[in-house]
């Protein structure tokens, strides 16, 4: 017969294993396995981008000029005609900054709808609740694979794409490719990651509040189209302007971002030009802004040193949007679902 005696004073006892803590590794794999193939589609369309500023550098370095920034007359003359593969890298790359807002878009647009949205519309996202996932680390998961990938792929279009910019001449016959254009600015520098960001965030936001893929994607691209369309046209407000009078007619240096300009009164009140865009011709504009007082010139820009300022607020700006379209999701998912 045996019997059962208590375990001795510090015997070691056998405990049950404590639960494993819940992490981002399982379905971060998983996320990258059922969507291998739009990460092949991305690497591709890295490559291309990068193969494209490449060949036309390479193409502007090998054609025929007689100066170094493409001019094909006498170097240091007053007449500037740029070589046809200076002319055509132009066309390429005056729209870089758009391409990659838009690429970025993109991004936003595929994590609201095959991303999250199509799960949440499907149902397919049970499987993954019921077992050691929870909904925090589900939705944490399609944050963090394409916010990651997105800024690193986006990051290299940036390097490349001011490594291209550097071999063109922004001169008064091509204002597209000054720093300040729309085309340009948002694609050379840290904004364009606070865009990316921000598409994923609303994106996330979007499909979680929608839950329709179709519907999630378009409202997706809605917003981040008048976020895009705000801060371009607004882009000139988010630091202050430089402001220069004189009692000369002046102009611009060849780095300067003109924002208004006009005349001054003798009481200091000013006076723009476009007021007096329809006066009679015979009469003159600038006779119309002395009849009305004025006596000296003024002009408010950005100069060329304004370009990482207006850069870093605009990044602020789209990254606190970014982090209020997360916060929102989180809490959004967690009253839907716990």
């Amino acid at each position: 017969m045996s019997t059962l005696l208590p375990p001795k004073p510090g015997a070691a006892t056998a405990t049950a294993p404590a639960p494993a803590r819940a992490t981002l590794r399982g379905p971060v794999r998983v996320l990258l396995r059922m969507h291998r193939k739009a990460l092949w589609a991305g690497a591709a369309l890295l490559v291309l981008g990068i193969g494209v500023v490449v060949a036309l550098r390479v193409w502007m370095a090998s054609s025929k000029v007689l100066c170094s920034d493409g001019d094909i007359t006498t170097c240091g003359d007053d007449i500037y005609v740029p070589s046809y593969a200076h002319t055509s890298a132009e066309g390429f790359l005056v729209n870089g900054g758009t391409v990659l807002v838009l690429l970025a878009a993109l991004i936003g647009v595929f994590v609201a709808g095959p991303l999250i949205a199509r799960e949440l519309e499907s149902g397919t996202f049970r499987p993954a609740w019921a077992q050691s996932v929870s909904p925090a680390h589900w939705l944490a998961a399609r944050l963090a694979v394409p916010a990651a990938l997105t800024v690193t792929g986006l990051t290299v279009l940036v390097v490349v794409l001011r490594w291209g910019l550097w071999a063109l001449r922004a001169g008064p016959d091509t204002p597209g490719l000054r720093w300040h254009a729309n085309g340009v600015f948002p694609g050379t520098g840290p904004a364009i990651l606070g865009y990316a960001l921000l598409a994923v965030a609303v994106g996330a936001l979007c499909a979680v509040i929608v839950r329709r893929t179709l519907l999630s994607m378009s409202l997706t691209a809605l917003v981040l189209g008048a976020v895009a369309a705000c801060l371009g046209t607004w882009r000139y407000e988010l630091w202050p302007s430089s402001f220069r009078k004189s009692t000369e007619a002046m102009g611009y240096d060849a780095g300067d971002w003109p924002i208004e300009s006009g005349m001054l009164t003798a009481s200091g009140e000013k006076l723009y030009w476009q007021d007096c865009y329809e006066a009679d011709m015979a009469q003159g504009v600038e006779a119309c802004m002395r009849g009305r007082g004025g006596i000296g010139y003024f002009s408010e820009y950005h100069p060329a040193s304004h370009y990482w300022p207006l850069q870093l607020v605009e990044t602020g700006i789209l990254l606190a949007l970014a982090a209020l379209a997360v916060f929102a999701a989180f809490r959004v998912l967690r009253r839907l679902h716990g």
